[in-house]
């Protein structure tokens, strides 16, 4: 249920609309627009079912929400949500790019692409230090000393850092040093993890799973808003298909479709949907003609050796190149970049 205020309506008259629905056994979510204020409800439908709220002072509809995933619904927040991080800000018309190795490795290796992917427009450092691998064999990441890594590379560069959080045993110091934090897509429906991230206060990248449809992906997030973290940015990574020359299908339809459905953010990360270098320029175009927010790219300063992901992964001039094309072509599907500083 959604509970729109007139405008104009007072703090009292919200609190109060607020107060009768919690004493109903129902909780709240509350979305503050630049004229009116909408309050999302979820409990018990019968009891508060019973609440005459259209006849509260201040109230202007109720409106019944029908889809599965109430506050990240379009219809709970007509308004595109904003997140911003220092001077970053993904939404409002920006396309920000997201890029770096795929797993922390040295501190040469960190520094070095700092340096590299700031020059080259990126706004947002990436790097696993905790990595799931489909192999127990494989390298797993450096943990904590690459979240140090990670530190030291944004203390340099400036850039903000976004790594992901595998296990909830770890959240507690991913958080620390994290400027968002990554969920992947091996735990996009780990609900436990998802409803201890919702208790943070801090921006989420939530990767779509491997075979989630859309509506799980919303689901998903919507787990973490139902804990009050509203910070969410909606990454398309690619699924998994029938196809095999690639690594995954990236699902172009599923950003401006996500971008229909739900008021959150949405990036493409071409990378891990392609699985081949050679591919990562032509669909990070192709997310930006979708109507993308961003994209996340992996960069390393020697793909050929890289500890993982060496084959999606761009040197630092295959960056540069793409970036050029992104800055070239931005304007023309209403995107403006916005350059580190």
């Amino acid at each position: 249920m959604m509970i729109v205020m007139r405008e104009g309506a007072t703090e009292e008259q919200i609190q109060h609309v607020i107060d009768r629905i919690k004493r109903n056994g129902g909780d709240v979510h509350l979305s503050k627009g630049e004229f009116r204020t909408i309050i999302g409800v979820i409990g018990d439908k019968e009891a508060i079912a019973e609440l005459p709220l259209e006849g509260f002072e201040g109230v202007e509809n109720v409106i019944k929400i029908l889809k599965p995933y109430k506050f990240v619904s379009r219809e709970f927040r007509h308004e595109d949500t904003l997140i911003k991080i220092g001077d970053v800000v993904i939404g409002e018309g920006y396309f920000n790019v997201m890029a770096g190795p795929c797993s922390v490795e040295s501190e040469g290796q960190m520094l070095s692409t700092a340096r590299a992917v700031k020059s080259s427009g990126a706004t947002v450092l990436r790097g696993g230090a905790f990595k799931p691998r489909t192999s127990p064999y494989s390298f797993q990441g450096l943990g904590v000393d690459g979240l140090k890594l990670l530190d030291e590379a944004r203390k340099e560069s400036g850039l903000p850092i976004v790594t992901e959080v595998m296990d909830v045993r770890d959240l507690e110091v991913v958080a620390e040093f994290a400027d968002i934090i990554q969920v992947g897509a091996r735990n996009a429906q780990n609900f436990l993890l998802l409803k201890e991230i919702g208790l943070l206060r801090k921006p989420v990248l939530l990767k779509r799973g491997l075979g989630n449809t859309v509506e799980e992906t919303l689901m998903a997030a919507e787990y973490i808003v139902k804990g009050g973290n509203t910070q969410i940015i909606i990454c398309e990574r690619g699924i998994r298909t029938f196809e095999n020359y690639t690594r995954n299908t990236l699902d172009i339809s599923a950003i401006p479709l996500i971008k229909q459905l739900s008021h959150l953010p949405v990036i493409v990360d071409p990378s891990h949907a392609a699985g081949k270098r050679n591919l990562v320029e032509p669909l990070t175009l192709a997310g930006l003609a979708a109507g993308a927010d961003g994209a996340m790219i992996e960069v390393h300063p020697d793909p050929e050796n890289a500890l993982c992901d060496g084959p999606q992964s761009l040197n630092f001039k295959q960056f540069e190149n793409i970036m050029q094309k992104v800055k070239a072509v931005a304007g023309a599907f209403s995107k403006k970049m916005r350059l580190a500083v």
